[in-house]
């Protein structure tokens, strides 16, 4: 089964009827059409056909598609992922460099979603300049969609663009247990990039997430491991906590040998009474 198959699903099962008709009957003069105006047509006319308020929609869902469960789905977001999807099953190669010009005049809703839902495209690697690009953006909506509940930055961003996601997601105080696959991802130069950005902030008496820390578990050294004394030392509880879990999970004797100091935090950590998703708890 495509995608496409239970995007459909979706929308049969919670758009009106006459909607849906019109867009399969859109979609199939755009397939023998070939037309980019007809496409593009269909596109702007989704919003007069489909509702844009979010939808309660049943957990009982296929994988392929719990993300619209998990983000709250508008139907005119499916839809316009439907439309998109459906069209690039057809001919990736014909219709791929059309999409990406729609994207390219999307308005910020428009534009939310396709990253939201990016990994859902055929060929997803295609689009990796739209995903890139919007790290650039300062509006927090469009970062949001990008970095956080989205797997798409783990599978398809080379190190020094998810260092980049993750260094930002940070400055912008975004919530960074929101970000997928972050012990997959982490490498050496983001640990670096974490000690020393940490050292800007403390410089200026400013606060860190303690979650920012998580990337440099397996990267613990001499500097890092300072970085580690800081941490447990705190007078913040969850940073300690955050410390405590890197030197825990670190395999570093002098980490785990600085955290037999703190044999209470270590006995939590050892417990998985404290782990990376109760930080804050």
């Amino acid at each position: 089964m495509q995608i496409s198959d239970d995007i459909y699903d979706f929308l049969k099962r919670y758009g009106k009827q006459e909607s849906i008709v019109w867009l399969i009957e859109r979609i199939a003069k755009i397939s023998t059409s070939k037309s980019t105006k007809d496409l593009f047509m269909t596109y702007s006319l989704l919003a007069s056909k489909f509702d844009a308020n979010t939808i309660d929609i049943n957990s009982n869902t296929s994988d392929n598609v719990a993300l619209f469960v998990d983000s709250k789905a508008s139907l005119l977001a499916i839809s316009r992922i439907y439309l998109l999807v459906k069209i690039l099953e057809m001919d990736a190669d014909y219709f791929g460099a059309k999409v990406s010009s729609i994207i390219e005049v999307a308005d910020t809703r428009e534009l939310e979603t396709f990253l939201k839902y990016l990994i859902l495209l055929p060929n997803p690697e295609f689009f990796k300049n739209a995903a890139v690009e919007a790290l650039r953006t300062n509006i927090a909506t469009i970062f949001d969609a990008i970095t956080l509940n989205n797997l798409y930055p783990a599978k398809y961003f080379n190190d020094q663009q998810w260092n980049q996601m993750y260094l930002k997601a940070a400055f912008m105080e975004r919530d960074l247990s929101l970000i997928q696959a972050v012990d997959e991802r982490a490498n050496r130069d983001l640990s670096r990039i974490i000690s020393d950005y940490a050292h800007e902030r403390w410089a200026a008496s400013r606060n860190i997430d303690p979650m920012f820390w998580r990337p440099a578990t397996k990267f613990i050294d001499d500097a890092l491991l300072l970085d580690m004394e800081r941490l447990l030392s705190s007078d913040n509880e969850i940073e300690n906590r955050a410390g405590g879990l890197c030197c825990f999970y670190s395999q570093n004797d002098r980490a785990l040998k600085l955290l037999s100091q703190y044999p209470k935090l270590e006995k939590q950590v050892a417990s998985k009474e404290i782990t990376w998703n109760t930080l804050k708890k």
